[in-house]
Parts: C-alpha cells; structure tokens; sequence
C-alpha cells in the first residue's frame, strides 16, 4: 500500500506542478503584455517590467493553486484509468475511501503551499511589486478621494494627502475632536515618518488649538505624534483585502472595529483566507467521479472539459458569495465556507452516483 500511495503521489504531484507551471507562464505572459505599454514612462524599464511580473507569480500561484490540483488530478486520474493501472488496484482491493484518503494526502501538501504562499510570501512580493513600479515611475501612491486617504483613530479624523512607497506620508491634516465631538485642534505638517513603536515623527507642523475665548496658532519645525495608524495598516489600505496576509487582516479588522467603524467585508477576507487552501481538497474530491473512472478516449476529453468547468464555477462562486455577504451584511464564516461546502456535497454525491452506476 505505500508502493501505491508513492506512486499515486508521485504522478498527481507532477501533473499539478505541470499544469501550474503552465498556468503561470501563461498568466505572467499577459501581465508582461500589460506592462508593456508603461515601460518608458520615468525610469521604468522592460527589465522593471519583468520583475514586476515576476514578483506577482506568487499572487497568481496562490490564486491559480485550486484549478491547478483540479486539473492536474483529472489528467493524472485520466492516465492511470485509461493504462487500467486504476482497474488493478480496484481489482486488489482498493477501495474508493482509501483511494479518496490518498488524494486528500497530496492535496493536504497543496493547500498548506497555498497557506504559506497566501500568508507569507504574496502578500509581501505583491507589495514589493507595486512600491518598485510606483518608485520606478517616479509616481506617489493616489487615493480614490480627491483629498486623499481618511483614516479615523478614536476621538481623530485623519487626512493624508500622500503616501509615498516607503510608507512616508505628505501633506497631513489631524483634526482632533473631545469626548463631547467638538473640534479641539487642527495640527498640519508637510510629512510624517514612523518611529518604532507608536509615534510618527512630523515636520514642518502647524498646529492650531481652539481654546474657549481665543484660538492658538503654533509652529514647530518637529513634532512626534503617536497614533495606532502604522505602515502596516496604510500598507492594507492600498491593496485589495484578497491580497492581504491573515496578520494584516486581523490587526486592520481590529483598528476598524475599535473606531466603531464596518468590518463586514474584511471579515469575510479573512475567513476566505483560512478556508481558501482547504478548496485543494474540494478539487481533488471533485475531480475523482471525472476522473477515476475508465472511459473511452473520445469522452475522456469531455470528462476532463465538465472538470474544469466545474473549478471554474467553484472559483467565480467563491467570489460572487463573498460581495453578496458584503452587500447583503451575511454571517462572514458563513459566506466564505458555502461554496467549499456545496461543492464538497457535490461530489459526495457524483461519487455516490458514479460508485452506484
């Protein structure tokens, strides 16, 4: 039984590997043809535009990994079924749970990769790959306002202008209210850098205090500001929460829950973050009733087809239940597992079927 196990393991892995490395030369083949039309533009080069795509691979690994277990699954099964090396170890007693067993075991080693790469790797490469295109462009980071990025931390309304890639800050307005929402001070400064651990260092400041009879203008060439606002939280800003690690996603979830403001769609991220590696086993038991049984070589191709067509489903659903549980303020455990769930029952059922007939 291990000889089989090994040898299962063997022929699944190479085929996920293989379909996955093809996936990402065909995706970074398009990414390239994207950049194209910004090399020249400042400093921004064909070799800035290869790194560019190169540093995104993780991302598109991590996103890609689930069709890659499908797909590589139904062609490895495929083979075997169609060589009948699948028939003997039937015929030997194999049954289809220890055959299951044996899949979820390679596609265990798949889904923790896409942990790792998810919470550890992407999320950093991603952000590298951005800071360099923006520094190389001589572009600073915009925001979708036109004043700039709001931040709000407890009694404080905070204004940025700018954010440059290595997370400086120009053009900064702090409007500080009391306990009774009154407006107490309005401090200005043309830019800030972040002091371990809490304190942003400002310069240039202007800062005007409203008293009860008289308001007070005062100028400092300097001033240390401490606030919860940190590079990481103005880092997650920018990016989408799907690019987020689960650290990230946890500690901006918190900076938005102790200023009474929504989480909904950064709790449905991270909950899609912890139940997005587990869909390598959702692929494998899909691709079993597809893939495991023998077929004629004319309709092992339309097998394969209605395989991947169901991955393709699974993924597009994955991500219509996570902005309907946006919209709709659905539990956020609730709208990141339904669609692993459903399609996990699927198969259940296809293997029932397929095992009956």
């Amino acid at each position: 039984m291990k000889i089989y196990r090994r040898y299962l393991a063997r022929e699944l892995a190479g085929a996920i590997l293989l379909v996955l490395l093809a996936f990402l030369a065909l995706f970074a083949f398009f990414d390239l043809l994207g950049e194209i039309k910004s090399v020249g533009q400042g400093g921004y080069q064909l070799h800035h535009a290869l790194g560019f795509v190169l540093l995104r691979a993780p991302g598109r690994a991590y996103e890609l990994m689930p069709i890659a277990v499908l797909i590589g699954t139904l062609y490895a099964l495929s083979v075997l079924a169609r060589h009948s090396e699948l028939t003997v170890l039937r015929a030997s007693g194999l049954s289809t749970a220890a055959l299951l067993g044996g899949l979820f075991q390679v596609a265990g080693l798949f889904a923790l990769a896409t942990y790792l790469i998810g919470e550890f790797v992407a999320p950093p490469a991603e952000r590298a790959a951005y800071q360099m295109r923006l520094k190389e462009k001589g572009r600073m980071v915009g925001q979708d306002l036109r004043s700039g990025l709001w931040v709000k931390d407890e009694r404080s309304f905070i204004n940025v202008r700018v954010v440059l890639p290595d997370a400086r800050l120009r053009g900064i307005r702090i409007y500080e209210f009391d306990e009774m929402a009154r407006l107490r001070a309005i401090t200005e400064a043309a830019e800030g850098k972040h002091v371990l651990p809490d304190s942003w260092r400002l310069t240039e400041v202007v800062q005007t205090v409203l008293l009860a009879e008289r308001v007070e203008v005062r100028k400092m060439p300097e001033m240390l500001w401490r606030s919860a606002l940190s590079p990481d939280i103005l880092a997650v800003l920018m990016v989408s929460p799907d690019r987020m690690s689960l650290r990230h996603l946890s500690a901006y979830t918190k900076h938005l829950a102790d200023n009474h403001q929504k989480t909904n769609r950064y709790d449905i991220a991270f909950w899609k973050k912890v139940v997005y590696p587990l869909a390598a086993l959702v692929m494998v038991a899909l691709a079993l009733p597809f893939g495991g049984a023998h077929y004629r070589a004319d309709r092992v191709s339309i097998k394969i087809f209605a395989g991947v067509m169901t991955g393709i489903l699974f993924y597009m659903l994955n991500g219509l239940f996570a902005n309907l549980g946006a919209i709709n303020s659905w539990s956020p455990l609730l709208s990141a597992v339904t669609p692993s769930v459903l399609f996990m029952l699927t198969a259940v059922v296809m293997i029932w079927w397929v095992e009956k007939r």
